[in-house]
């Protein structure tokens, strides 16, 4: 017997919402026929809740039970609100390409568009029907779950996003950064979708800073990274989107033979958010090093749901993500390593640890080792715990205030992480994000 599926009163209006949305955001027909397919996904999955069980401690169905519908307008934000944003960047000042999206749209006014030999970037919104074999051999086919329901919402309401490639042998010394800003107060759902091609023996760094007005929204990204034989990518995201809002986050990456891949992410804004990361190798001898960092208070809650799958031999990870977690901040790990039968020689390791500021702040760890092969060096470790009292003390006890002492055990904690940003000038904009950060949480205390 079939049992028809109730959809909740958000889900209804994000189906019942699709037709007028697609209409009023015209795209190349293939790209049409990818929302056509997100729709039909999403329509058949809903909102993930606590009964899956990757979505346990993410309960979505019950955290978004209001609509919350795609604009079907450009925004107009109060004078200078967009400069503001933006002005909070911590990659303000930053020598690297940029381009901006407001509200789901590309804005050329605010960009400064990359310019290299070999290197190639379009905006979804104005890809043609016959787009590059590049950008449609990677959009929605690289690794991941079959059904997901953050892909098949963000393909179904797909409006735009970056296409970035660069070719054979081309290194970008210039990083290229996304900035999606959201700045429309009203209760919206907005989403960009980008795709990194990288061919044999490329480079390149690449920033996604993510900015938003305190509003009630859901920002739902989902980027797509296809790293090709003896390339090397780093990709550092930045979320600081506004404290009312729902960040739904998909990365999906695949590493060819020799290639080395270096991930960063840093939390600190919106309420809730989900960081899902499916990394594959596809090649012999790959390096992936993926980590991130969570800086949450009040009540923020964030989920990191990472798969690492070494499909074939002699390939390297590294996962390392810490939480620092203050009043009744949630923090989440779920790290998976999967090792196929043929994956000899893998060595894969994977750490998450939690700093808890308050008796009431929660951290949950869920690491596990999928392993098929018999000669692998695989492991994983987390903890959980708060500031160590004795290092405290003797900070004290040589004269530093408690306040600049706590500051310094949290930065020595978290800046573990940083470590794995290579570009010197990205990785010093991050330390003082943090250090913002920290100051910002001792003056409410001391306040």
């Amino acid at each position: 017997m079939n049992v028809a599926i109730q959809q909740t009163r958000a889900e209804q209006a994000l189906i019942d919402a699709f037709p007028a949305f697609r209409a009023g955001a015209p795209l190349a027909p293939w790209l049409d026929q990818q929302r056509e397919a997100g729709y039909s996904a999403f329509t058949a999955l809903g909102l993930p809740h606590r009964r899956i069980e990757e979505w346990r401690w993410t309960d979505l169905r019950r955290a978004l039970q209001n609509a919350f519908l795609p604009l079907t307008e450009p925004a107009t934000p109060a004078a200078g609100a967009i400069e503001a944003l933006m002005a909070n960047s911590p990659f303000t000042g930053l020598d690297a390409a940029r381009l901006v999206f407001v509200d789901g749209r590309f804005d050329p006014q605010r960009s400064e568009l990359p310019v290299a030999e070999g290197l190639t970037v379009l905006t979804l919104g104005d890809v043609p029907d016959a787009a590059p074999a590049w950008l449609k051999e990677s959009f929605g086919k690289l690794y991941g779950p079959e059904q997901d329901p953050i892909r098949a919402l963000n393909t179904a309401f797909l409006r735009d996003g970056a296409a970035i490639h660069v070719a054979a042998g081309i290194s970008i010394a210039q990083p290229i950064e996304i900035v999606s800003i959201v700045s429309d107060p009203a209760a919206h759902l907005s989403g960009l979708r980008n795709v990194v091609v990288l061919e044999a023996g490329a480079s390149l760094t690449f920033i996604e800073t993510h900015l938003g007005a305190d509003a009630d929204h859901v920002a739902g990204m989902v980027t797509e990274v296809r790293i090709g034989d003896d390339a090397s990518l780093q990709r550092v995201k930045v979320q600081d989107d506004g404290l009312s809002a729902a960040h739904l986050a998909n990365l999906h990456v695949e590493i060819g033979a020799r290639a080395k891949f270096r991930e960063f992410t840093a939390t600190v804004g919106s309420r809730l958010s989900r960081n899902q990361i499916f990394a594959k190798f596809r090649g012999e001898g790959a390096e992936a090093n993926i980590s991130g960092a969570y800086l949450l208070a009040g009540k923020q809650h964030c989920d990191t749901t990472l798969v690492v799958n070494h499909a074939v031999p002699e390939c390297t990870s590294r996962e390392l993500f810490k939480a620092v977690l203050d009043d009744e901040a949630h923090g989440i790990f779920q790290g998976k390593l999967i090792v196929e039968q043929y994956a000899q020689k893998t060595d894969g390791k994977q750490q998450s640890h939690g700093l808890l500021l308050s008796e009431r702040a929660e951290f949950d760890a869920k690491p596990e080792l999928e392993i098929f092969a018999d000669d692998v060096a695989c492991g994983h470790g987390a903890t959980a715990g708060q500031l160590d009292e004795n290092l405290l003390f003797y900070l004290m006890a040589r004269g530093i205030p408690e306040a600049q002492a706590k500051s310094m055990l949290i930065s020595a904690f978290v800046a573990e992480a940083f470590d794995a940003v290579e570009h010197d000038g990205i990785r010093e904009r991050l330390t003082e994000l943090a250090e913002g950060w920290l100051i910002s949480r001792g003056e409410k205390r001391n306040g």
